[in-house]
């Protein structure tokens, strides 16, 4: 579910733009200004509004750190300003002073790409700010851009309606001619990264003036050349649609329409999960918070709408037995019954429920008195056994380790889906975090790994370029529905 907890009515024009990073929140507009915002409670900057442009405001964008913020204009300039003071770091002349329709920086920050009306576009070295590379399609306007998440290359769209992917010499390595009839609006990227054998696979998101929002699928051939094939096509929204966005754990994706809606998309099952109509003209922007559940949605109605997403679903944690009293109505409880909790849920109660089943009653008092309840039976070890709850018998530890495997056998084979697992330990996620590699773990899960394996992914090998571990909202919250409707 979500839920609409505040807007946003700083603007005196139409909303082109919005973009979330960290606790900062970014929008512009036809009014010629940049907004920031603290997302703690969504009041404004010192220093905001930001004023520098000439003309109207089309797209903004964060560093990956939030240190910057990036902004073009139909000025033909991209602005780069400093999240810290307000103050402008560098101003961007596009070449051949075209307005500056659309403008991007690269996951690793290093470089910054504006695309122009002309068609033309521009590469920038983001830390040097210096021109890097420039190119062009001709008889179009370049309307959209988006970095893969390895930084590598960058897709754009235009008003011909084509999705063409670059290099960072600006090779054309594909284009995807009539990808939408009477064009472009948004492309976007998802965040992760999906590799196999020969193939490193990439997800695109895209939308245009034919009302549709498509996905697509990139494969790129480590011999060399990249193959773009269309996975699904959603046709939630009558008419255009204008703006696209993915989750940061790419589970979700949202988009805006010249019909006033928003509609949420479950993104891998391409299922649609909400509409939202509270905007009351166009729906010009949209973007997922990267820290926390939520959802920005910006309108030529000049607001700016902030939602919450729920995942609606209460602990399920149960009462420690006082007593030998409550332990009928605990043994009665039947193994039916108390499979629908995840072992993870278990309370001590189901614990000693389950000990009494294995037959393993004997051990009941000493569970009781270290409070062990689902969460601690699965990382029981031998080591624990022996020192902590001081169960002498070896026989009796093999036993019950051997328990305690079948539980988590029975776990994985009992139609998890193996997203909610972590990779690492694959076991169900509690506290899903992002790591640089794209993927989601158990956050003590590959903290334990970075701080053993020198810092190289799990599911890649390949370097961690930051340590940096980003809370996975969305992920925990539809876990948490999963667990709800079992």
């Amino acid at each position: 579910m979500t839920s609409l907890i505040c807007t946003l009515q700083d603007h005196r024009d139409d909303v082109n733009w919005c973009a979330f990073a960290g606790n900062l929140f970014a929008t512009c507009s036809g009014d010629k200004t940049l907004r920031i915002y603290n997302t703690r409670d969504f009041s404004e900057l010192p220093f905001s509004p930001l004023s520098g442009h000439g003309y109207g405001v089309h797209c903004c964008c964060f560093s990956a750190c939030g240190q910057f913020l990036a902004s073009c204009s139909t000025d033909a300039t991209t602005m780069v300003w400093s999240t810290v003071t307000g103050e402008i770091e560098a101003i961007l002349e596009h070449p051949g002073r075209s307005p500056v329709r659309i403008c991007a920086l690269s996951p690793d920050s290093a470089h910054l790409v504006s695309g122009a009306s002309d068609g033309t576009l521009a590469l920038w070295d983001f830390p040097s700010k210096q021109l890097r590379r420039t190119g062009a399609v001709r008889d179009t306007t370049m309307v959209a851009c988006s970095f893969s998440p390895c930084s590598q290359v960058f897709m754009t769209g235009s008003t011909y309606g084509d999705l063409r992917l670059w290099d960072l010499d600006m090779n054309q390595l594909h284009a995807e001619k009539n990808a939408h009839d009477l064009g472009v609006t948004c492309c976007t990227f998802a965040p992760s990264i999906l590799s196999g054998g020969q193939v490193v696979q990439f997800r695109l998101a895209s939308c245009g003036q034919d009302s549709l929002l498509k996905i697509w699928t990139i494969n790129k051939f480590i011999p060399g050349g990249y193959k773009m094939q269309l996975l699904h096509t959603l046709t939630g929204q009558s008419a255009p649609v204008l703006s696209c966005a993915y989750s940061s754990d790419g589970q979700l994706l949202v988009s805006g329409s010249v019909d006033k809606t928003v509609t949420v998309y479950d993104a891998k099952n391409a299922v649609l999960l909400y509409t939202l109509k509270q905007h009351e003209r166009y729906v010009t922007a949209c973007c997922f918070s990267p820290t926390s559940p939520l959802l920005a949605t910006g309108s030529m109605d000049k607001t700016v709408n902030i939602w919450r997403l729920e995942d609606g679903c209460s602990d399920r944690g149960g009462k420690s037995l006082p007593d030998g009293s409550d332990l009928t109505s605990s043994e009665e409880r039947t193994s039916a019954g108390r499979s629908k909790l995840l072992v993870g849920d278990w309370s001590e109660g189901d614990v000693s429920a389950w000990l009494v089943e294995e037959g393993l009653e004997g051990l009941m008092d000493k569970f009781r008195a270290n409070n062990i309840d689902g969460t601690e039976l699965l990382s029981l070890t031998k080591e624990t056994l022996a020192s902590e709850l001081h169960i002498e018998s070896v026989g009796l530890r093999s036993k019950l380790l051997r328990k305690v495997e079948e539980l988590k056998s029975d776990s994985v084979c009992s139609g998890i889906p193996d997203e909610f697992l972590c990779p690492i330990t694959r076991e169900l996620m509690r506290e899903p975090v992002i790591a640089a590699d794209g993927y989601s773990y158990e956050r003590e899960a590959i903290d334990s790994w970075i701080n053993s394996k020198n810092r190289s992914s799990p599911m890649t090998n390949l370097p961690l370029l930051t340590t940096l571990l980003t809370p996975n909202h969305t992920l925990k919250m539809a876990i948490g529905r999963w667990k709800t409707n079992r």
